[in-house]
């Protein structure tokens, strides 16, 4: 197999979505007009994945992100169109079934032919439920074996290489479960531009880039907007990013013309160091990346370059999500509201607490919080001016039987009629709880597969 020779043009490459609900719309104008090269869907967080593991042991079908089809029939077309290859964790826990899905869409629409390819190998389950006295959880140092819950799911973070594989066997769209977001951008730029897996300068630049984008619209103004302080334009008409790459790593974040959002320095800024826990020794599955020297500069409207990203070789351990069932979370809440609210509210609270005690609930954990006035804050919450007019009381019990949960959001809903005078009907929620914890495993212990299928 050849690799792809080495491209003299700037590579395109469009963030289409930074987690599993994100818009539709945005990737699909990205894909009609931002003359991409590639476009990129980044939709896991780490109890995402592990949530997908659950419904896939419901519905061996399932297991794929649930807007995948809406996506793909928006845009598809105009990938085929403009040559745009597409590159995806919305594979999820199933990425097999997601390409099923996808050549069903595909047919639809009448695209083919195409090449859709699968990438397996994350799921790790068995590995480290082998090796659960071994295998050390990155938050407590205790082993694996230590968890109380059920472990439901262990994901192991694949880089870049394999989707490049993938890309080697000619597919169009590339469909992974678990793997690093910026993984997701590195594999174009090693594709396209030849670099070699051991040139780490070129992939620390590379990762800089794609750092930058896998938070989609957050580079383009989400969640930078304070009004009078930060202000973002039609900031509900975000344009998503797109990154043009030169094959020395020199990097250029922008976004389409006619779109609401910003881009500038202060917002890269601010993304460069979202999440990065050192910035000389950011790890990643296929380079470990030193921010310490990037530049960000303003060279037009909407247009910041990106330069000074360094790295070094890529660690021989890769870091594993695993998803544990840790019993259930009982949440109910009320409001009251008018003259005495507050007072009304305490009392209740008083009486739920009381309750609790009679009944016998065994709760490891409850929050009371009186939502507007200390939900966030706690204690260093600054005391009210005046008494508020309404106030919304909010309990949260955590438990291991689902019973004992249950009991905690009866008791709230028995205070219409048997407590203080409420301005609501009291609304009432039980959830198991999924906890996320890491470990690390050897590379070597991981056997990626790509399976490519031709789509008629």
């Amino acid at each position: 197999m050849t690799t792809q020779a080495p491209r003299t043009r700037i590579l395109r490459i469009g963030a289409g979505a930074s987690y599993a609900g994100d818009r539709v719309e945005p990737a699909t104008e990205l894909a009609a007009r931002g003359k991409l090269d590639y476009l990129v869907y980044e939709t896991l967080a780490e109890r995402t994945i592990a949530l997908a593991q659950l419904e896939r042991r419901k519905n061996p079908e399932a297991g794929y992100n649930e807007l995948l089809a809406d996506r793909f029939y928006s845009a598809l077309p105009h990938c085929k169109k403009n040559k745009t290859r597409v590159v995806t964790n919305m594979g999820a826990a199933n990425p097999a079934g997601a390409v099923k899905r996808t050549a069903e869409v595909i047919r639809d629409l009448q695209l083919g032919p195409m090449k859709v390819a699968a990438v397996l190998g994350d799921d790790v389950l068995q590995y480290c439920l082998g090796h659960a006295d071994r295998l050390k959880l990155m938050e407590t140092g205790k082993p694996l074996s230590s968890l109380e819950g059920q472990i439901v799911s262990a994901n192991a973070y694949l880089g870049a290489d394999v989707i490049v594989g993938a890309l080697r066997k000619d597919a169009d769209i590339v469909l992974t479960g678990r793997g690093g977001d910026c993984s997701l951008f590195l594999a174009p730029m090693i594709y396209e531009f030849g670099w070699r897996e051991d040139e780490w300068d070129l992939l620390g630049k590379g990762q800089t880039g794609a750092d930058m984008v896998e938070c989609g619209a957050n580079v383009s103004g989400g969640f930078f907007a304070d009004p009078g302080y930060k202000e973002v334009p039609e900031l509900w008409n975000l344009g998503y990013p797109l990154l043009e790459v030169e094959r020395d790593g020199i990097i250029v974040v922008s976004k389409l013309d006619g779109t609401g959002g910003i881009i500038n320095r202060a917002i890269c800024a601010e993304q460069m160091i979202y999440e990065i826990h050192d910035p000389a020794s950011y790890i990643t599955p296929d380079v470990v990346v030193d921010f310490t020297e990037v530049e960000l500069e303003e060279i037009g409207p909407n247009r910041v370059r990106i330069t000074g990203g360094r790295g070094k070789p890529r660690p021989e351990q890769l870091k594993v999500s695993v998803g544990v069932l840790e019993g259930w979370i009982g949440e109910a809440e009320i409001i009251y509201a008018g003259l005495g609210c507050l007072e009304r509210a305490r009392l209740a609270e008083k009486v739920v607490r009381e309750r609790l005690k009679i009944g016998g609930v065994n709760l490891q954990e409850l929050r009371i919080d009186y939502v507007g006035m200390n939900a966030l804050h706690g204690e260093a919450s600054l005391p009210p001016r005046e008494p508020p007019y309404e106030v919304c009381l909010r309990f949260a019990g955590r438990a291991r039987e689902k019973r004992d949960a249950v009991k905690l959001g009866n008791e709230v809903e028995t205070l219409v009629g048997k407590g203080p005078a409420s301005s609501s009907i009291p609304r009432k929620h039980v959830r198991e709880v999924l906890a996320i914890y890491s470990c690390l495993i050897p590379r070597a212990a991981i056997t990626p597969e790509i399976i490519v299928t031709e789509v008629a």
